[in-house]
């Protein structure tokens, strides 16, 4: 009988990416989600049992543990607005930190012991050195990023005390839809880079703002790594696969090892387009660092990881895909 597999917040974007993997392959998969961001339409095999609600809620884990028999949880849930972490903490040291104790006192009464964590590069603050590995120093810089190391703090101490096996797979900047465009990513309010560059492009907003022309970089914006959210996907399920054929609890980053410019993703979106993208330049924004680039080597080392898509181009015609497709970008609920 194929495994049976909890996935909190798949509902999500990089989690309902991560379901469509995970159910396709055979597993057996509930999600529980409150919601709050994630959407019902996201949830696209009929296989799949979506139970709304939350993860703080004993009553209801302890019944979804006790009906299907969870081998593995693989953890979405949580807020990630670094801006609304610094004004909100409390916010996100409830929800990212202090609910998922529950979910880990329910897999410790029922013996479940194999965690996937979506954490995030964040979790490093400002780099000591670029590549990022995963041996940089842990020293994020806003609350965001503390509650996220916090629980990768929980989970090493959880190994030591009861034998709970994890992997804290790290993500760089995540991007692009499912390539038949029938599901991608629709926040609001949307923060990400390419998804408001092709925003400009529809007309949904006025322009794109760039923060920034005067980095130390080749053309002066500031460079990142960014990931396609299908690579995103097959990492969770190669670091399940990992952990149930009984691998060492692993940290590792995801990313290309590609840096990509601010810049160079409005060229890509023109280029993809073909129409052309309205920006307004202004000054830096405080706390952007000029350049985060990971090293994934461990992840290809350990969990036989590599990303399929590094050419940026492949990351924005999925998304043109998805926000110029019969959904716009958005989903119905």
């Amino acid at each position: 009988m194929s495994a049976s597999i909890l996935v909190t917040g798949g509902a999500g974007y990089i989690g309902s990416h991560t379901v469509r993997l995970l159910a396709s392959q055979g597993f057996r998969i509930v999600v529980l989600d409150n919601l709050v961001f994630g959407h019902h339409d996201a949830i696209v095999d009929e296989s799949v049992e979506l139970v709304v609600g939350e993860i703080g809620d004993r009553a209801l884990l302890e019944r979804l543990f006790d009906e299907h028999g969870f081998q593995a949880v693989v953890h979405f849930a949580a807020y990630a607005y670094v801006g609304e972490s610094v004004t909100n903490p409390l916010k996100y040291y409830r929800n990212n930190t202090a609910e998922p104790l529950t979910l880990l006192e329910v897999m410790q009464d029922r013996g479940c012991k194999n965690f996937v964590f979506s954490s995030t590069c964040a979790t490093y603050g400002v780099p000591a050195a670029i590549p990022i590995t995963e041996s940089n120093p842990q020293d994020p810089i806003n609350p965001y990023g503390r509650s996220k190391l916090m629980l990768e703090w929980v989970l090493r101490d959880c190994e030591q005390a009861w034998g709970l096996k994890s992997a804290c797979l790290r993500y760089f900047n995540a991007s692009g839809a499912a390539d038949d465009g029938s599901i991608g990513e629709d926040h609001d309010p949307e923060t990400h880079l390419i998804p408001r560059v092709l925003m400009a492009v529809t007309g949904e907003i006025s322009h794109v703002d760039v923060f920034g022309t005067d980095y130390p970089t080749p053309d002066g914006t500031c460079i990142r790594d960014y990931i396609h959210v299908a690579d995103l996907a097959d990492a969770h399920a190669k670091a399940l696969s990992y952990l149930a054929d009984g691998g060492d609890s692993v940290r590792c980053n995801l990313g290309t090892g590609v840096g990509v410019s601010v810049k160079e993703i409005i060229e890509a979106v023109e280029e993809v387009t073909g129409k052309e993208v309205p920006v307004k330049y202004g000054p830096r924004r405080e706390g952007d660092p000029p350049q985060l680039l990971a090293d994934p080597q461990l992840a290809k080392d350990v969990l036989g990881w590599e990303a399929a898509h590094k050419d940026v181009r492949d990351m924005v015609r999925s998304a043109w895909a998805w926000m110029s497709g019969p959904n716009q970008g958005h989903y119905r609920k």
